[in-house]
């Protein structure tokens, strides 16, 4: 991989991966387009680690409130009743249903997973799916409602993510806006939800970084720190942009990107 590929991934990868519309998906698309190697999926886990540190300079206050109130909460049960505890013990339960898949499914989501049309029909059947929830969305509820049985749902609806096309975001989101919760909670929720997640299966994959078949330890580093100062950008402008719009934009995007998929996929200029 070049430096010139990995400075275009590594934009792509902060400026999609809190949208609703698949990092996994566009780094796969946008190599293809330019005729790039496949970057790999030890490649768009590692520099999904930018993005993540991102979440945690973003919600810092959030998360040392959330995980000094997990480790009182460890020592008495009288520390077990406010709503950071109850966050932190979610958001623990809420990464299992991931986690276990990922194990279980290491080789389809390093292989078939990435396939093209796999990806075109993904981002295709999951904007009609998140565009149906978001207009009947009720948004009553905000995350001190939160319960065992949402984050439990709220995890299932992440692990859809291993399916490039299918966006972690998007995903969890929809799950929210299902349930009943606020754009902005159901959005800020994701957020946190992720990092467990995303930060184990990038230091999973980083033994594979200079591998066969992985990108060199430059230009992924390189990338990974571009992600994140682009991350960190979004993450800003998207809770703003939730509180007085809809997720429809994305939605007709995803369906004209997965159809611009197939297209070039039956002309032949992407194979």
């Amino acid at each position: 991989m070049s430096f010139l590929e990995s400075i275009v991934l590594g934009v792509v990868q902060g400026l999609t991966e809190f949208l609703p519309i698949s990092s996994n998906a566009h780094m796969r698309i946008t190599a293809a387009v330019f005729g790039w190697s496949d970057p790999g999926a030890a490649f768009s886990a590692v520099t999904q680690i930018g993005t993540e540190i991102a979440v945690l300079l973003y919600f810092r206050k959030d998360i040392i409130l959330i995980v000094k109130a997990f480790i009182k909460g460890l020592t008495g049960s009288a520390y077990r009743k406010g709503n950071d505890w109850r966050l932190a013990l979610f958001i623990i339960i809420g990464s299992l249903p991931i986690a276990v898949l990922v194990l279980a499914l290491r080789d389809p989501i390093e292989n078939q997973f990435r396939s093209l049309k796999l990806i075109a029909l993904s981002l295709i059947v999951f904007a009609l799916i998140i565009g149906v929830v978001d207009r009947r969305a009720s948004e009553t509820k905000e995350l001190t409602s939160l319960t065992l049985p949402d984050a439990i749902k709220f995890g299932l609806a992440q692990s859809l993510a291993l399916i490039p096309g299918v966006s972690r975001s998007g995903g969890t989101i929809a799950a929210g806006l299902a349930l009943g919760y606020s754009r902005v909670a159901a959005a800020r929720y994701s957020f946190l939800l992720a990092i467990p997640a995303v930060l184990g299966s990038g230091g999973l994959e980083l033994s594979k970084i200079g591998g066969v078949d992985s990108p060199s330890w430059a230009p992924t580093i390189l990338a990974t720190v571009i992600a994140f100062g682009v991350g960190y950008l979004v993450i800003a402008w998207l809770l703003k942009f939730l509180t007085t719009h809809t997720f429809r934009g994305f939605m007709i995007y995803r369906v004209a990107l997965g159809s611009a998929v197939f297209v070039a996929l039956g002309a032949g200029v992407i194979s």
